[in-house]
């Protein structure tokens, strides 16, 4: 079957099997690889990817589901070449170790500062519940979320 869908602000149309997840048509026909495929069930958030304003699992999306849709995935968010602030924040507030979760970090944050430009604490800790990080203890993720709401980023 063939879809036609937005991606990271590009119209694309990509001839697919109906079995095949949105992870996969990211990764392997579009060569987006800065969504990471963790469990492959939707526990660990490390493939998020933003379908239509919401962060969603793109293990568990299939790519079907996704004619007329619009993806933003992380590479879909930096400007003119350079990364975007939250990205900049991640890496000022020490919030990337070892990286893994860092994409599907930022994209679950980036998805609550669309919606939410200035969240509490509260509702950043929501946002990125389903997000799992095994190095920073969340504690720096959670600050340069703070950071970027504060600069207004969107």
């Amino acid at each position: 079957m063939e879809i036609r869908f937005t991606l990271n602000n590009n119209k694309v149309t990509s001839a697919i099997e109906p079995n095949l997840r949105l992870i996969d048509l990211l990764r392997d026909k579009f060569n987006l690889t800065g969504t990471k495929e963790g469990c492959s069930i939707g526990e660990c958030g490390a493939c998020t990817v933003i379908m239509n304003g919401k962060a969603v699992n793109s293990c568990l999306v299939f790519a079907g589901q996704c004619e007329g849709a619009e993806i933003i995935t992380i590479e879909g968010i930096e400007k003119d070449g350079k990364l975007h602030p939250l990205q900049e924040n991640f890496l000022k507030s020490g919030a990337v170790q070892c990286g893994f979760c860092t994409p599907g970090m930022i994209m679950s944050a980036y998805a609550l500062l669309m919606e939410n430009p200035t969240p509490t604490e509260e509702e950043i800790k929501d946002a990125i519940a389903g997000n799992l990080c095994r190095c920073t203890g969340y504690k720096q993720i959670i600050d340069a979320v703070e950071k970027s709401a504060k600069e207004v980023v969107r």
